[in-house]
């Protein structure tokens, strides 16, 4: 009779245990900022599903590897970029175009165009709508950048000294601040 009684009791540890490691997995999941939904693809360093190969638009010479791609029970897919930093009263401008870039490419890949997709920074997530606005903002941006690329010298385009510090080419900017 003692180990029937002990045998209910490690049963019980055990019932308790696996309800609290499923209560704590749906914290962490939401924690994420990743939608509900299957993941089809991630970038973002897992160990446990790996994807080497970008997301590719030979017409327009766009490639990109969003963080995660989730599709979702009606069958849209969204893109997930994470940003180690805390997030700014709005979304930066470059973090939208990047997330626009993969909504694009999302679009040709897999022929379905997503409604918006996510920015997820350290301490809150933005849902960005994929307005056909921001389509053609992104492919101006785009085609400025093109014609940028023959460019001698370009002006800098901010005024920010944490910027210019953190730069890859701040040795060799002629327009530093600092």
């Amino acid at each position: 009779m003692i180990w029937g009684g002990y045998a209910l009791g490690i049963g019980f540890v055990l019932l308790a245990l696996a309800l609290a490691l499923w209560w704590r997995s749906g914290v962490l999941a939401e924690q994420t900022g990743l939608p509900d939904g299957r993941i089809l693809y991630t970038d973002a360093g897992s160990a446990w599903m790996t994807n080497d190969e970008a997301l590719y638009d030979p017409q327009l010479r766009l490639v990109g590897k969003p963080d995660y791609l989730v599709e979702e029970a009606d069958g849209r897919i969204i893109p997930v970029e994470i940003k180690s930093g805390k997030a700014p009263p709005e979304p930066w401008e470059g973090h939208v175009y990047q997330l626009a870039a993969y909504c694009w490419l999302v679009d040709r890949e897999y022929g379905i165009r997503p409604s918006h997709g996510i920015i997820q920074y350290k301490d809150r997530a933005f849902a960005v709508d994929y307005t056909d606005e921001l389509r053609e903002d992104l492919l101006d941006l785009l085609t400025e950048m093109r014609e940028d690329m023959f460019e001698v010298e370009l002006d800098r385009d901010h005024n920010d000294w944490n910027r210019c510090a953190r730069c890859g080419v701040a040795t060799a900017c002629t327009q530093r601040l600092g």
